[in-house]
């Protein structure tokens, strides 16, 4: 079944409204966000598996916690690379590698991942957590391609996202109400995160299926091969 306007819902926000939105986010966004992701978010780096002098790339880094175990992963002989539409998020990512002094590992740059500014075949790993569903439906596509594109062959793709449940349940169906309804605050939405990494040409290699808020979620790791 391939993802499509039947089955998951679109996103109807500009990206220039994504990017004020988050800009004003970033003030506060570990006070609560963070705080609801962050158990998943790392489940899903312990499933990834970075190496010590590996290049690793997030997609969505947001206020920097990933990036700061990443970078401590990769050690010395490695390096972290981030991109986020967000400059509030880029700002406040930097300002924490720079406080537990970091932050001469990392290249962060603000931007679309639809077109990743990365040469092909260069990464060990890249990580996407509470990201993938921002995306319109038809972007996700996209941004699984160009992960592909910038990996190298057997590199990783760890992915945590919100998913659909078969069938939703109660908790699933408000949301995908409240993202309807108000769209510019309930900015993401369930969606197909598995089907989409293997549909992308991933091996998917583990899928672990958790929940937050009593909605679905899935850890995914695939590879490129």
């Amino acid at each position: 079944m391939s993802q499509d306007n039947g089955f998951v819902s679109r996103v109807t926000r500009s990206k220039a409204e994504a990017k004020a939105s988050y800009d004003k986010l970033s003030r506060w966004y570990d006070l609560l966000p963070d705080h609801s992701e962050r158990k998943h978010r790392e489940a899903g780096l312990e499933k990834l598996g970075v190496r010590p002098g590996e290049n690793v790339l997030e997609i969505g880094f947001g206020t920097g916690h990933a990036l700061l175990a990443l970078t401590r992963a990769v050690g010395e002989s490695g390096r972290v690379y981030g991109i986020d539409i967000s400059e509030g998020m880029r700002d406040r990512a930097k300002s924490r590698l720079e406080e537990a002094g970091l932050s001469q590992r990392v290249d962060l740059t603000c931007g679309d991942a639809n077109e990743l500014p990365y040469d092909a075949d260069f990464f060990d790993a890249v990580f996407i957590s509470f990201t993938l569903e921002l995306f319109d439906t038809p972007e996700i596509p996209v941004v699984l391609g160009e992960c592909r594109r910038v990996l190298r062959n057997g590199g990783r793709l760890g992915v945590v996202a919100m998913t659909k449940g078969e069938p939703p349940g109660v908790m699933e169906r408000l949301y995908e109400w409240a993202h309807r309804r108000w769209p510019k605050y309930a900015d993401c939405r369930p969606i197909y995160a598995s089907r989409s990494v293997e549909e992308a040409g991933f091996q998917l290699r583990e899928v672990a299926r958790l929940s937050m808020w009593c909605m679905p979620l899935e850890i995914v790791l695939g590879e490129k091969v």
